[in-house]
């Protein structure tokens, strides 16, 4: 596989000459200064990638051309948004980028409650508490209804949670969930915006009564739409699987098991619309065996990322060594080096660790942890290499 690595622009702390000496081979990355709904120009595009190439790298991935809201419930706007959709992935392909991840979460992307969990060896990573999660949603959020996703004893154990939490660490949970690890790139709210929990309930409340099938049609309904772009400039759309893979909020989401995949990738049937093989992704979800999914969708993957979780029954996960953890990884990089060698592959959320934490990287993006993260895959698929060899 082709060892890729996100990279958030010119803007980076991690430069194109610091991942060429680390053995990265290709970049994902996107226009993230162009706003989400607007098109990409050609010229934009091809500046970026002469950028990159003059590193000695390329452009292998986008990641993302964001999906906009009013596609995804199905507003009034959405026929006007999908034309631009479709000039940007035609810009694409007519400057040779021609794999782009993409997702359909409602609202809000991946969700965590922590972003520097401490482990004993003095590094932290990412964590999902489900308690606090509840809190949020139940307390802070104050969602109608609510109450009706949790268990009498989560929500026991979220009034004991609620006679003992600061304000700081309420505020701390707000700026979490709906703004570092969603306003970075593309998301709907941005470090700075006021009252972000009240700009969050009205984006909650444009998806009422839009339920999984409704969803589901509206999924089905893009992907037809932007089919022939993609059969005319060879473009490979990726899905990112939802992050939990499970109901929040709420919102519908549509792409959380084998039964999901299946379904959005028959609905399409067409070659180029595929998926995004995030391990962590699905092995945060006790219902999935990721080894198995990625033998039974590697036909249709088209881009992989490497990360592996660790999940508990009471609903909490957190980022696993990439040695170790429900993602199996060295079982997908067998998989993946076998059947589709030629896929592009990124490393995900490295341990926050060494001097990183005072860089002021993105949330899960440090160098350091990915970087010794790589080197742990890069080393799987060595040894998986000499086994096909032999």
């Amino acid at each position: 596989m082709e060892k890729t690595w996100r990279w958030f622009g010119k803007g980076d702390k991690i430069t194109l000459p610091m991942l060429k000496q680390i053995g990265v081979e290709g970049i994902v990355t996107a226009l993230h200064h162009i706003p989400n709904g607007e098109v990409w120009s050609f010229e934009a595009i091809t500046e970026m990638k002469q950028y990159i190439e003059s590193f000695g790298l390329k452009w292998s991935v986008v990641e993302s051309l964001p999906v906009s809201e009013s596609i995804k419930y199905g507003g009034a706007q959405r026929d006007e948004l999908i034309e631009n959709y479709k000039i940007s992935l035609a810009n694409l392909g007519r400057a040779g980028i021609t794999t782009v991840c993409y997702n359909f979460m409602p609202v809000i992307d991946w969700i965590r409650t922590d972003l520097a969990h401490p482990w004993a060896d003095g590094t932290s990573s990412l964590y999902f508490d489900k308690i606090r999660f509840a809190y949020f949603d139940c307390k802070i959020l104050n969602r109608e209804r609510a109450e009706s996703d949790y268990t009498a004893d989560e929500l026991r154990q979220v009034d004991e949670l609620d006679r003992s939490i600061t304000q700081s660490e309420k505020d701390e949970l707000v700026d979490t969930i709906i703004v570092k690890t969603q306003g970075f790139v593309n998301g709907n709210i941005k470090e700075g915006d006021q009252n972000p929990v009240a700009i969050f309930k009205r984006l909650l409340q444009l998806y009422n009564g839009i339920d999984r099938d409704g969803l589901r049609e509206n999924l089905r309904y893009f992907l037809a739409a932007i089919m022939p772009v993609c059969e005319e400039w060879g473009i490979n759309m990726c899905i990112h699987p939802d992050d939990p893979p499970y109901q929040v909020l709420g919102l519908p989401r549509i792409v959380t098991s084998a039964e999901d995949i299946d379904w959005f990738l028959q609905a399409v049937d067409n070659p180029h619309n595929g998926l995004t093989f995030c391990a962590g992704s699905l092995s945060a979800g006790l219902h999935n065996d990721v080894p198995q999914l990625a033998r039974r969708f590697a036909s249709r993957t088209h881009f992989v990322h490497l990360r592996s979780t660790n999940a508990t029954p009471d609903g909490n996960f957190i980022e696993a060594s990439h040695l170790e953890g429900r993602g199996h990884l060295v079982d997908l990089v067998r998989i993946f080096e076998k059947e589709r060698a030629d896929l592009p592959m990124r490393v995900d959320h490295g341990r926050l660790m060494l001097d990183d934490a005072d860089k002021g990287y993105n949330p899960g993006y440090s160098f350091h942890g990915r970087m010794l993260a790589l080197a742990q895959v890069e080393g799987m698929m060595a040894v998986v290499r000499d086994e096909i060899k032999d």
